[in-house]
C-alpha cells in the first residue's frame, strides 16, 4: 500500500506538470477503482481456481513493471496522455488482481478461528501504508526526482513477492478446497445472485459499498479545499495535519480495535461505525478550524477501519468455501469499485454547490441510507430470525 500511494504522489505531480489537464486528473481516480468494479468477481474466481501466491507475484510484478515503464518515459522525455493512461489502468488493474488471493491467504495462514484478527491487523497495516506513503513518496519526488524515485520505489513491492516465494501456503492448504470448475469472467458476475440470498452477507456488502460510493475516495480530494478554509492554521499546515490525522485514524482503530475486543462481528456493530463514519464526516466538512476538524477525521478513520473489518470479516466467514475468492472479488467490488462515486456525489456536485456542502450532503445522504438498510433489517428479522444471526464461527471481535 504504501507503494501503491508513493507511485500516485510521484505520478500524479509528473502528469499534472507536463499536461495541466483536469480531465486526465479525474481519470486517474477513475482508471484506479474501474478494474475493481470491473473485474473482482472474475479475479476472485482465479484465486479459487488457482495458487494464490502466483496470482500475488504476478500483481507485484505488474506494479513493478508499470513502475518502471514510468521512470523509462520520465527520463525519455516521451510521456503522452496515452501512455499515462494506459499505465493508469494496468496500476488499477494490478491492485484488482492483488486483492481476492491475498484475502484467502490471510484464512489458510491462521485459521478461521484468528480470522477476524488477522483482517483487523492487515487493515492497520494498510492504513498505516495509505499513512506513510505520501510522506515517502514526497521525499523521494524531492531528494531523488521522479525517474529515480519511481524506480526505487520498485523495491517496496518486492518483501510480498518473496514472501509469496517463500510460503507453503497457497490459500487452499489448510481446508483443500479448490474449484475444479473453469469460471468466465461473465459467468463470475452470477455470483451476486448467490450473496443476495444471504441478507447478513447482502447486508455486509452494501455497507462496504455505500460507505465507499458516498464518501470513498472524496476525502483526499476536498482535503486541499478544506485546508485552504481552515483557521488556526496556515493552508499548508492545515493539509499536512488534516492528512495525517486522517490517516492516523486507521492505525488507531485497527490497534484500539485489535487490544481492546470492544467490537463484536454483528450488522448491529457494523451499521453503527457506519452511521459514526458518516456523521463525523458531516460534521467534519461544516467545521472551520483544526481543532475540531482533525479529531473528527480521527474518529472516522477508527470508525471506517471497524466497518471494513467487520464487513470483511463476516464476508469471508459466510462464503461458500468453493466460491470464496468469487464472494470476496463482489465484496471488493462494493468496497473498492463504488469508490468511483464519490466522484459525483461529491466531485461534480461539489462543482454546483462547493466541495464542503457537497460532503456534508453525501455524508448525511450515507447515514440515511444506513439507517434505511437497519430499518429494512429489523423487519426482515422479525419476520425471520435466523436471516441475519450472525455467523457463530465469527466470536467477538
Amino acid at each position: 500500500m504504501m507503494a501503491d500511494n508513493i507511485e500516485h504522489v510521484i505520478t500524479y505531480w509528473v502528469i499534472w506538470q507536463r499536461f495541466h489537464s483536469p480531465a486526465l486528473t479525474g481519470f486517474e481516480v477513475i482508471s484506479h477503482w474501474l478494474p475493481f468494479l470491473l473485474f473482482s468477481p472474475y479475479f476472485g474466481a482465479l484465486a479459487d481456481r488457482y495458487d494464490c501466491r502466483k496470482l500475488i507475484q504476478g500483481s507485484q510484478a505488474l506494479f513493478m513493471v508499470v513502475s518502471l515503464t514510468w521512470g523509462i518515459l520520465f527520463a525519455t522525455g516521451t510521456l503522452t496522455v496515452w501512455d499515462a493512461c494506459i499505465l493508469l489502468i494496468l496500476h488499477g488493474t494490478a491492485g484488482a488482481v492483488w486483492t481476492p488471493p491475498e484475502q484467502l491467504l490471510l484464512e489458510d495462514f491462521v485459521g478461521t478461528a484468528d480470522l477476524p484478527s488477522a483482517i483487523r491487523l492487515n487493515s492497520t497495516a494498510r492504513s498505516l501504508g495509505i499513512l506513510l506513503g505520501p510522506v515517502v513518496g514526497s521525499a523521494l519526488l524531492l531528494g531523488l526526482g521522479p525517474v529515480h524515485g519511481i524506480w526505487v520505489n520498485i523495491a517496496f513491492y518486492l518483501p510480498l513477492t518473496l514472501l509469496a516465494a517463500r510460503t507453503k501456503y497457497t490459500g487452499h492448504t489448510r481446508y483443500g478446497v479448490v474449484a475444479r470448475q473453469r469460471v468466465g469472467a461473465l459467468a463470475a458476475v452470477k455470483v451476486f445472485r448467490d450473496v443476495s440470498r444471504d441478507r447478513v452477507l447482502a447486508a455486509m456488502i452494501i455497507l462496504a459499498g455505500l460507505g465507499s460510493f458516498f464518501i470513498g475516495s472524496a476525502m483526499q480530494t476536498v482535503m486541499p479545499t478544506i485546508a485552504d478554509t481552515t483557521a488556526g492554521l496556515s493552508s499548508g499546515a492545515a493539509y499536512g495535519v488534516l492528512l495525517f490525522a486522517n490517516g492516523l485514524g486507521g492505525v488507531l482503530g485497527g490497534l484500539l480495535l485489535e487490544g481492546t475486543g470492544w467490537i463484536r462481528l454483528s450488522i448491529r456493530a457494523a451499521l453503527w461505525s457506519t452511521v459514526v463514519y458518516g456523521a463525523s464526516t458531516v460534521f467534519f466538512a461544516i467545521s472551520h478550524y483544526y481543532l475540531v476538524a482533525a479529531p473528527l477525521l480521527v474518529v472516522g478513520g477508527i470508525a471506517n477501519l471497524a466497518v471494513m473489518s467487520i464487513t470483511q470479516t463476516v464476508t469471508q466467514l459466510r462464503a461458500p468455501r468453493e466460491k470464496k475468492g468469487q464472494v470476496i472479488g463482489v465484496y471488493s467490488t462494493s468496497a473498492n469499485g463504488m469508490r468511483i462515486g464519490s466522484g459525483f456525489t461529491v466531485g461534480l456536485l461539489g462543482a454546483a454547490i462547493g466541495l464542503r456542502p457537497a460532503l456534508a450532503l453525501s455524508s448525511a445522504v450515507l447515514c440515511a441510507c444506513v439507517l434505511a438498510l437497519a430499518v429494512y433489517l429489523a423487519a426482515v428479522a422479525r419476520r425471520s430470525p435466523s436471516a441475519t444471526s450472525a455467523p457463530p464461527s465469527a466470536g467477538p471481535a
